[in-house]
């Protein structure tokens, strides 16, 4: 069964066609600038490259373009449609309606549109790529998986505020989470790598890259996470400046004039990395180059990265008792090997020491001494891989509906 896999930006629409048969990817597509001018579609297959540029004025014609790519002749990965068993959704809010991926339904675009104001920068996004892929795909069963699904195991006292009871109850205002389906992922490919059921483990889930997040799970089940309300709390990122006093809002307002919205501008799009190096770059590359060169701005904004990330590896290990494994996983925890030092450097009293020529690793690899009680990982994640599997495990018995005459009748 082949699973196709979306994952819809708000000027974006990225894809992959996987074979689940041998889980092996048979294209990936990217079409950018979807309703900008000087929009295009990028494919691979098997090495070739498809580019095109042409309008793409909204999701449904960005969709178009990418079946067209998809059944080119000699491009394409597909003879048609009907050798596409299921679509698989990335959608980032699922808020307390969803604990698991679903089949999408009417009720399921309700609740997805119902929860546009916890992310309205992302569901919106997410229900168009769903509601184009629809347009052209209108018998295909398809499948939600939710970033923050995986978190709503996580105990009232870890996903409570402390604000007023009845925010919550009216608004429902608490700890989310993000990034939900790559925490899951690497915790799931960890196990496997130490050979213990994920039931008996305590691990740390580091997934860091310009949006960051690590999450505590315990056997299986996320007990905390730094993302909260939306993807800007917890750890400092490319842009965003994770945990602050609330107060600094008031500030920005009176002290600096900012309006409400330019102050959560400041915090989304000014912060983090880019702030602290004071402009120079909201990339680690470029942090971690400037750092290593001595750049006193750049080494300030590696140190304060550094130091957050630490105090949560300590916060989670003292909320599991314990530790079995950590794991260094996306762009920055899966490729830098300074990075992982810097966080982990002086943690020897937690029984964490990393091997020094074992970290240089880009790879999947055991990274820690030998010594060290507390195991440490570089697990590369695969949220496609965890979507297409979710959406073959629930639409995998009903991929005849969609291969039937009728429904490629409904296609033509």
């Amino acid at each position: 069964m082949n699973i196709l896999v979306i994952n819809a930006g708000s000027s974006s629409l990225k894809y992959q066609l996987i074979d689940m048969s041998t889980e092996s990817i048979l294209a990936k597509g990217l079409c950018e600038r979807v309703g900008i001018e000087g929009s295009n579609i990028e494919q691979k297959v098997n090495g070739k490259v498809y580019q095109k540029t042409l309008p793409l004025k909204n999701h449904v014609e960005a969709f178009a373009a990418l079946v067209a790519a998809l059944t080119d002749p000699e491009y394409g990965a597909v003879r048609d449609l009907s050798s596409i068993g299921a679509v698989g959704h990335r959608v980032v809010h699922g808020a307390e309606a969803f604990t698991s991926s679903v089949v999408i339904d009417g009720a399921v675009m309700k609740a997805l549109r119902d929860n546009i104001p916890l992310a309205p920068l992302h569901n919106p996004a997410n229900i168009m790529g769903i509601e184009a892929c629809q347009a052209v795909m209108p018998g295909a069963p398809m499948v939600a998986v939710f970033d923050t699904a995986f978190h709503q195991t996580m105990p009232r006292r870890a996903y409570l505020y402390g604000l007023p009871y009845e925010y919550y109850e009216k608004y429902k205002i608490r700890r989310y989470g993000f990034h939900g389906t790559s925490h899951r992922y690497v915790t799931a490919r960890a196990a496997q790598l130490m050979g213990i059921p994920l039931e008996r483990l305590k691990l740390i889930s580091c997934h860091m890259g310009n949006g960051s997040s690590f999450a505590a799970v315990d056997g299986g089940k996320s007990i905390d996470t730094t993302m909260g309300l939306t993807p800007l709390e917890g750890l400092i990122m490319g842009t965003r400046s994770g945990d602050v006093d609330p107060a600094v809002i008031e500030m920005l307002t009176t002290s600096a004039g900012l309006s409400l919205k330019d102050a959560i501008n400041v915090l989304n799009k000014k912060s983090g990395l880019l702030g602290l190096s004071g402009g120079l770059s909201s990339d680690w590359r470029d942090v971690r180059a400037g750092a290593q060169a001595g750049d006193d701005a750049a080494s300030r904004a590696a140190e304060v990265l550094a130091y957050r990330a630490k105090k949560y590896i300590g916060a989670y290990i003292a909320a599991m008792n314990g530790c079995d494994a950590i794991l260094f996983t996306a762009g920055i925890g899966e490729n830098d090997s300074y990075a992982r030092e810097l966080i982990l450097r002086g943690m020897d009293y937690l029984g964490i020491q990393l091997d020094p020529e074992r970290n240089k690793t880009r790879g999947e690899a055991l990274i820690s001494a030998d010594g060290s009680r507390v195991k440490v990982y570089v697990v590369p994640t695969n949220e496609e891989m965890a979507i297409a599997r979710d959406t073959l495990a629930l639409t995998g018995t009903i991929e005849a509906r969609f291969n039937s005459p009728a429904v490629e009748r409904s296609l033509a």
